[in-house]
């Protein structure tokens, strides 16, 4: 007989617990129809909030990305379709944290992923929640510069956007932690590329801060999508 074959129950015993860190056993209702339904919403909510956003900036009488973020849009007339954005964006956000840790088998990053996706969704709710103060002189009408006084809404606002963007970077070391774990080290390389973009450019102040911001945004959308679609395409493969 083979000498592969003849392996003891006791050095059988003393292999397994070399292969645990490379085999992930998602949880059994990782492939239903309402998990997939809920990681989808990964995938879907970052595109409808770069579209919707840009459209609204090119839209937008007086509004100048290259002066403005975002946030501003949610200001004005037309105010209550950002705030619209952000807050369906940030349900979606919710509802993929919910579907990741449906998803996530064995390993580093089963619990911390979906607290930071989920965190990264309340900023975004917050964010349209309570609307930023007039600034730069947006909406049309209002003082140039930035206000000297925050109001209770605009208070809330400046702390929603770091939570969610710290939440996003975080994440992303997070997933790549996860990534190098299950072996796909390219993937998590990038994955840290992308965090360390994110941070570098969603720095609110400098040159070009606005137009930054919102490549950093519409790059972490991205890298969610990404990452969503991954999830499908291994819990199908399983």
């Amino acid at each position: 007989m083979d000498t592969a074959l003849r392996t003891s129950p006791g050095e059988a015993a003393q292999a397994a617990p070399a292969l645990t860190h490379v085999v992930s056993h998602p949880p059994a209702h990782a492939a239903d129809p309402t998990t997939r339904a809920l990681v989808w919403a990964g995938i879907v909510a970052g595109p409808l909030f770069v579209v919707a956003g840009l459209v609204q900036a090119l839209a937008r009488e007086g509004f100048d990305l290259s002066r403005h973020p975002l946030s501003l849009l949610s200001l004005g007339d037309r105010g209550y379709l950002q705030i619209t954005n952000f807050i369906v964006a940030g349900v979606l956000m919710l509802a993929f944290a919910v579907g990741a840790r449906r998803s996530l088998g064995d390993g580093p990053g089963r619990v911390w992923a979906p607290v930071l996706f989920g965190l990264y969704g309340v900023g975004l709710v917050l964010g349209g929640a309570f609307t930023a103060d007039p600034a730069l002189g947006f909406p049309l009408g209002t003082p140039d510069g930035y206000p000297t006084e925050w109001t209770f809404h605009g208070g809330v606002h400046a702390f929603a956007a770091p939570l969610a963007f710290l939440a996003l970077v975080a994440v992303t070391f997070v997933v790549a932690k996860r990534l190098r774990w299950e072996g796909h080290r390219a993937a998590a390389a990038w994955s840290i590329v992308i965090g360390i973009a994110c941070l570098v450019l969603c720095i609110p102040f400098g040159p070009a801060a606005s137009i930054r911001l919102f490549v950093g945004v519409s790059l972490g959308f991205a890298w969610i999508a990404v990452y969503a679609a991954s999830l499908l395409r291994d819990r199908a493969a399983r």
